[in-house]
């Protein structure tokens, strides 16, 4: 017998008070770094998550250029002390697997083209997880690369969604992650309407498959106007510097 979690609240809620179709709470904040040409911060339930990139710069050594386009380079990394037990600093199979993930995701959304035989780097790290990281990850990088002044096709916002005890929920945590029976992270972006990350974990019907697309465009949505409130506010914070 496996070990039996309760995921929902007698009252029909989550464990944590939410509806199924509810996010958590979000705090996004974008420049939160000096030192680096786009940065941003975000906090969604109990994950925190910060995103910074470097670049467009001259691609070294030289023979990894490429003379049409840039190479963009990601580096998704979860800090030691972010999860309950002490990770090792090390990158794990799963960071490097994530990492990849998260550059096939974000390329699209990029004007490679407009920068040739340059790289573009860009680093996740999370400080506390609490599921969806890489989700959190992907809409935080999006902002850094905005604020870094990289040309996009848009931004895109990501959310998972998924199932537990039967039912669809949106943005899962660490709890519903691991013990629902499903886990679809999706990154959408409402610019060109499309979806530039879709992966899935466990088994859902087909009707329960496009359930839960259309709770995450919804969500992905409400995440990209707190994308966009977040660049506008960091933006006219400049103009009132300057």
């Amino acid at each position: 017998m496996g070990e039996h979690v309760v995921l929902f609240n007698e009252d029909g809620s989550r464990t944590d008070g939410r509806g199924l179709d509810e996010l958590r709470p979000i705090r996004i904040k974008v420049g939160v770094l000096s030192n680096a040409q786009g940065s941003a911060y975000i906090e969604q339930g109990k994950n925190k998550i910060l995103a910074a990139v470097y670049g467009p710069k001259e691609a070294l050594p030289k023979h990894i250029s490429l003379p049409d386009r840039c190479i963009l380079r990601c580096r998704y990394h979860m800090a030691p002390f972010s999860t309950t037990e002490r990770k090792s600093p090390a990158p794990s199979r799963r960071e490097i697997e994530l990492s990849m993930v998260l550059r096939n995701a974000l390329e699209p959304l990029v004007m490679t083209s407009l920068f040739p035989r340059t790289v573009i780097d860009i680093f996740i790290e999370v400080l506390q997880a609490d599921g969806g990281t890489r989700c959190a990850g992907l809409t935080a990088a999006v902002l850094a690369l905005a604020d870094a002044g990289i040309p996009l096709r848009g931004l895109a916002a990501a959310c998972a969604v998924g199932k537990a005890d039967g039912k669809v929920i949106v943005d899962l945590n660490d709890l519903e992650d691991k013990y629902g029976e499903a886990d679809m992270p999706i990154a959408y972006n409402p610019t060109l309407d499309g979806i530039t990350l879709l992966q899935m974990d466990g088994i859902m019907s087909k009707e329960e498959v496009e359930q839960a697309l259309s709770l995450a465009i919804t969500a992905t949505q409400k995440m990209h106007k707190m994308q966009v409130d977040a660049l506008r506010e960091r933006f006219s914070v400049q103009r009132r510097e300057t």
